[in-house]
């Protein structure tokens, strides 16, 4: 009677956890509908600004601006942006991220250039505090919808960093959104800006009759539009980088809870199971005794 006794507080303890992770679950897929709009519906005009300047600066490859090329001589710093979770139960999500980060970190040091880390998550920050790392400031303003105001000042720290030449470069760390069922771990170069220009420069023999060659007429002067449009696109990929980190950590928590809910149920299928056994056999157990003592009661 103890062993199905145990059983049975047993099955109910994972029936209540089954609860739990099925309201999880719940809560963790209204959020993903709610980020998946916002990310999506944003990513297509970031898209259009990074092609846009990326097409502008390569055809004015005689204008200069701070922002498209590293500093001269360079201090040898590289700030590093990881964007990580506050909560778990968001299965490989934020193991996928540090590892990322700490493997992007490891070629920079080998490479001889120093860091400077910059954490967005209380899981990143748990995890290079184990790893001692210096952190030089953590953000914990941004929560399961992140707001361009306080993305737009943090860039604008990074992009004052980077024209003072504190920072040869600025790069993100985070889990880019694909699709609902493809997230990838990914790397992001915020500054400089230089690599636009040589993604929009056709090398030689990759020219097609197709292709033509688009002419720009400057109104205001392209100094004065490079000035609008390049801070705009370090703003607009940070931000998409956070709408894009907290889509990708809604779906994890979501498939996670859903793979958690199934397993509990599982559980308790096999836990009634098991108790039914127990309690067969005690039930057995039982009429064999009986039958015992009226056995030996007729043979008195």
């Amino acid at each position: 009677m103890a062993k199905a006794r145990a059983i049975v507080k047993r099955r109910k303890a994972v029936r209540n956890i089954k609860k739990i992770t099925k309201t999880m679950q719940m809560i963790a897929t209204a959020k993903f509908q709610k980020s998946l709009r916002r990310a999506v519906g944003t990513k297509p005009y970031t898209q259009k600004v990074r092609e846009l300047v990326a097409e502008l600066a390569a055809s004015l490859g005689s204008v200069a601006h701070p922002l498209l090329r590293r500093p001269e001589g360079g201090s040898g710093r590289v700030a590093v942006i990881v964007i990580a979770s506050n909560r778990g139960l968001a299965g490989a999500y934020n193991g996928n991220v540090l590892r990322t980060a700490a493997g992007f970190i490891r070629e920079q040091e080998a490479q001889g250039r120093s860091i400077e880390l910059y954490i967005s998550g209380k899981k990143g920050v748990s995890y290079f505090n184990f790893q001692r790392r210096a952190i030089s400031q953590r953000y914990d303003q941004f929560g399961d919808l992140p707001k361009f105001a306080d993305v737009n000042s943090v860039a604008d720290f990074f992009i004052q960093r980077f024209i003072e030449g504190q920072v040869d470069a600025v790069h993100v760390v985070y889990m880019n959104f694909l699709s609902a069922s493809q997230q990838r771990p990914d790397v992001v170069q915020l500054l400089p800006l230089a690599s636009l220009a040589e993604k929009a420069a056709p090398t030689a023999g990759e020219g097609t009759p197709l292709h033509n060659e688009t002419v720009y007429d400057f109104i205001p002067d392209a100094h004065s539009l490079l000035d609008e449009l390049l801070p705009l696109t370090v703003k607009t990929a940070l931000f998409q980088a956070f709408l894009d980190a907290t889509t990708s950590e809604n779906v994890a928590r979501m498939v996670a809870m859903k793979s958690a809910t199934d397993n509990a149920d599982k559980m308790a299928k096999a836990l009634t199971m098991q108790y039914n056994r127990a309690r067969q056999s005690q039930i057995t157990t039982e009429l064999s005794e009986i039958m015992g003592g009226v056995e030996a009661m007729k043979g008195d």
